[in-house]
């Protein structure tokens, strides 16, 4: 037996080509199309049932929208109001294309960025459509980074069926396409408790469908593994060349990812392993920004005529990365260009002005870490995630601390008295987490403002 997938069809589709491939695809896959025009302007046209190979003249006029779990209250809906709950589900329809690898197949045809969110969701009152069969997918919209760079996850219990709205893919198929080794079953509540009093262990995960396992072989293979000091993984994450961001602003609900339409001022991102929400907030401020290798040089980055620098976030140990980075950050420095830096960008430019870091014992994860601003006398929630700290007693007279931890009175922030050079160890850009940090973009930008005059080239 087939299963079945009813279109309905609402308001007025044009340019809507790329859609066939998607109803191409289904077919190929034996499903049974059937579409339902509830709109009189369509009733002309007739459904395709059983059809094999659907005519371009009946399916340019499709547009599809993957439905959110809320069918039936639509179904009920008396007003076109209540489709606009599923504005954001077009989103779904443009990041199914891709995994279909529609671009690479028909280029002529499609075009992310045609898809301009502005123009879509206010042409639109959108469809639904009910599938019988499971077309789940994870989001791509809230990937931070183009792969997953952990090398393996541990959870208490069997992941479960994704109940958020936007989802398009499960998280096992995520880890799974990915190729991320993980474990399941195990008391995190108890190893959570071991990290706590002992700090972060040494471990492998590994599989064996027949149960036959070296245990001497896999202890030894952790215990040999050397740990994260000492390890650059800057250069192993970072951009492998230049590249402008695309412009896409942070997301809002309803409207998806907008793009800025000026560019006011230009930024330069060091990329250490920069997070994409990073670059959205710069373009909120109507900012250019070129992300460059983090082994870029200070002469390469001075020639692309900054108005500003951000010092990315990244993994590893920033003593490591510091070989190389000091050098360039220092140069920039003297430039008394605005600086701002984050996590471990935030550490280099630390070592840059002759502080030291260390490792810390427990690190700090999580999304809820109360930081105390010393400027304002303010509390701020924020989302933390890092293993080495900037030594208190090693600043120089000439940089000032401006945040703390209200957990350990570690470090959270500082700056340089006498230029607008400034960083956090915390992630102001959320995704996810707490958004009380925000404030700090608008900081950066107000320091680019002020030295955006001043001629350095």
């Amino acid at each position: 037996m087939k299963k079945k997938f009813l279109i309905s069809i609402w308001a007025d589709p044009s340019n809507y080509i790329n859609l066939l491939f998607l109803i191409n695809f289904l077919i190929k896959k034996n499903y049974e199309i059937i579409l339902n025009y509830i709109d009189n302007l369509y009733n002309k046209f007739t459904n395709i049932t059983n059809q094999e190979k659907p005519s371009l003249k009946q399916l340019i006029y499709i547009l599809v929208c993957l439905l959110s779990f809320e069918i039936q209250e639509t179904l009920k809906a008396k007003t076109t109001m209540k489709f606009f709950t599923f504005l954001n589900e077009i989103n779904n329809v443009i990041e199914f294309l891709n995994e279909l690898s529609v671009k690479k197949n028909n280029p002529k045809y499609y075009n992310h960025n045609y898809y301009n969110r502005a123009s879509v969701y206010n042409r639109f009152i959108f469809p639904f459509f009910v599938s019988l069969c499971e077309l789940t997918y994870f989001n791509n919209e809230d990937i931070e980074s183009d792969k997953i760079w952990t090398r393996g996850v541990i959870f208490n219990s069997e992941i479960t069926s994704p109940s958020n709205y936007r989802s398009l893919k499960s998280l096992d198929e995520w880890l799974k396409k990915n190729k991320i080794v993980g474990i399941t079953g195990l008391d995190t509540r108890n190893l959570t408790n071991y990290i706590r009093d002992k700090g972060a262990p040494k471990g492998t995960i590994s599989n064996d469908k027949k149960g036959n396992f070296n245990i001497k072989k896999l202890i030894n293979m952790s215990l040999k593994w050397p740990g994260l000091k000492g390890l650059d993984l800057a250069e192993e994450v970072s951009t492998k060349k230049i590249y402008k961001w695309k412009g896409l602003k942070t997301w809002v609900k309803g409207k998806g990812y907008q793009k800025t339409t000026k560019k006011v001022y230009k930024i330069i991102a060091i990329d250490y392993g920069i997070k994409k929400n990073i670059l959205r907030y710069f373009s909120n401020y109507n900012c250019e920004v070129v992300v460059v290798p983090c082994n870029y040089t200070s002469n390469q980055i001075l020639k692309l005529k900054p108005q500003g620098i951000f010092l990315s976030n990244g993994p590893g140990d920033p003593a490591a990365t510091g070989k190389y980075s000091i050098k360039i950050i220092k140069e920039l420095i003297k430039k008394n260009l605005p600086i701002f830096g984050i996590c471990l960008g935030h550490q280099l430019l630390a070592l840059a002005l002759n502080a030291k870091t260390k490792k810390m014992k427990l690190g700090h994860r999580g999304a809820n870490h109360p930081v105390k601003n010393l400027v304002n006398n303010k509390v701020e929630i924020t989302s933390q995630n890092h293993g080495f700290e900037v030594v208190k007693e090693s600043l120089p007279k000439n940089v000032e601390i401006t945040h703390k931890s209200l957990f350990d009175k570690s470090i959270e922030g500082i700056r340089l008295k006498n230029k607008p050079v400034f960083s956090v160890q915390y992630h102001p850009e959320s995704n996810p987490g707490p958004q009380d940090s925000h404030y700090l973009f608008n900081e950066f930008i107000k320091d680019v403002k002020k030295y955006a005059k001043k001629k350095r080239y």
